[in-house]
């Protein structure tokens, strides 16, 4: 340890980047961890946090409110996107304003950025961007959506003077793809199309693309959760996903890329011909446990799959939350669905020590061969949640801690700690060895976004309005 120490005190003084104490990419890390390097909370001062500073979001709401991304963080400051695609700077200390960026795009989320030493990276509802990090300018913008390509959704990761972003394709003839923009310019490197053949009925069909960022390990390999084809259900005409017969790869697929070239490497397809919308969307998680290099993906069936990266062997599947009329082809009548629309593994899972923390929302919907729910008619308040600990290398469950509420706010680990948040607005901190809850926290507003850890602070907004006194905000709890 002592020399692990000083190498790190050498690589520091030698200018190499250090990551400790700050959270720059929407997910951590480049693998998709979730984990805080170099932070001070855990389980023996975690019920000290208290809210250091508020900034509040002005934004008018969309469907998915008002904020739903996880903020980023360097040494000297949060940046923080808007679900009207606003982008803020704040300073780490007060929460003062540095700059702000507006561009009034409203967009359904999750979206968010990421940052590096001279760039903050983001979109809005159609356009890659990359702003100024020291004044909040706009260096370059590259339009990205088209008649095939409907929206941009995703977080933004930057690696190796490349930014990859995502669209996502609807109905009719949406086919969403991957892209890498330069950094330097934000002219487009590659496109990969997630769906791989034409359609059989466009004007009733679409799909594909990744709404929540990618994971990039350290043989230059890119992993992406892909989205499901639609319309979910069926018509009478073509019931059952009869508007996108056969397979659709690559809906429902882990998809492993070609980081510099775009070329697919491999893909593993989880739910062929999908008529329930169970995207496999949440952030692949790498880790090496127990000498085997290992992804982990999951996604609204409810899921949690790990594979060997090297061999692309399945080693295990884990069913995690609520199962009802889940697999096979729909009845012409109405059933009930678990997990429902907006059920299963809806936000990234975390890793840390041999453990796997998979967030939970129990909400069930209803399915028929011939019909189909529609998304605005769910109502997320009648969800329960849950936090679910796997064993990385059994997929075993561990432990598992159930919330009244269903659990949008991803998982987030800091040393012996794992954060996640309920729709209703409360912070939770749980063991990690055991899931026992350690500390709570009571947000103004309903949270369906995810935490950021930066050194000692805990960065967290709230952003659905769930009652007339709701206040839509980040808060950043610090340890005294």
């Amino acid at each position: 340890m002592a020399v692990a120490a000083a190498v790190a005190s050498l690589l520091a003084a030698c200018g190499a980047p250090d990551a400790r104490g700050t959270w720059t990419l929407p997910n951590g890390d480049l693998a998709g961890t979730r984990a805080a390097a170099g932070s001070s909370i855990r389980a023996g001062n975690v019920e000290r946090l208290r809210a250091r500073w508020r900034f509040r979001f002005t934004a008018k709401p969309t469907y998915s409110g008002v904020f739903a991304s996880t903020p980023v963080a360097d040494r000297d400051a949060v940046y923080v996107q808007d679900l009207g695609s606003n982008v803020f700077a704040l300073d780490r200390a007060s929460g003062a304003l540095r700059w702000e960026h507006r561009y009034r795009a409203p967009n359904g989320g999750p979206n968010g950025l990421a940052v590096d030493g001279k760039r903050v990276y983001g979109a809005t509802d159609a356009d890659a961007f990359a702003l100024s990090k020291s004044s909040g300018k706009e260096l370059w913008r590259r339009h990205l959506t088209g008649p095939t390509e409907q929206f941009v959704q995703v977080a933004p990761v930057a690696w190796k003077g490349l930014v990859f972003l995502s669209t996502v394709g609807f109905p009719p003839g949406g086919r969403g793809a991957i892209y890498a923009l330069d950094q330097e310019t934000g002219a487009v490197r590659w496109k990969l199309v997630t769906i791989r053949d034409p359609w059989r009925h466009p004007g009733e069909a679409g799909g594909g693309g990744l709404w929540f960022p990618v994971s990039i390990d350290e043989g230059g390999r890119l992993y992406g959760g892909n989205s499901n084809p639609a319309p979910w259900g069926g018509s009478r005409e073509r019931p059952n996903g009869g508007a996108f017969p056969g397979p659709v790869p690559y809906t429902d697929s882990l998809l492993v890329l070609d980081a510099r070239a775009g070329q697919l490497l491999w893909h593993d397809q989880v739910t062929p011909h999908d008529v329930r919308d169970y995207d496999f969307e949440a952030t692949p998680v790498l880790a090496t446990h127990e000498g085997a290099d290992l992804v982990f993906g999951a996604g609204k069936a409810g899921q949690v799959i790990a594979w060997d990266r090297g061999t692309r062997r399945r080693l295990w599947t884990a069913v995690v939350g609520l199962h009802h009329n889940d697999v096979g082809p729909l009845p012409r009548r109405r059933v009930t669905v678990c997990p429902g629309l907006l059920g299963g593994v809806e936000t990234p899972m975390a890793y840390a020590d041999g453990r796997l923390f998979v967030p939970v929302v129990d909400l069930c919907g209803w399915g028929s061969a011939v019909s189909q729910q529609k998304l605005t008619s769910v109502d997320p308040r009648r969800g329960q949640g849950r936090l679910v600990a796997l064993d990385a290398k059994s997929g075993r469950t561990v432990w598992q801690r159930r919330f009244p509420s269903p659990s949008f706010g991803c998982a987030t680990v800091s040393n012996d700690v794992v954060f996640t948040s309920t729709f209703d607005g409360t912070l939770y901190a749980l063991a990690a060895g055991d899931g026992k809850v350690l500390w709570q926290a009571r947000m103004r507003a309903g949270v369906n976004s995810c935490p950021a850890i930066a050194g000692d602070l805990l960065i967290a907004g709230a952003g659905v309005r769930n009652g007339p006194k709701s206040v839509p905000e980040l808060v950043a709890f610090g340890l005294p």
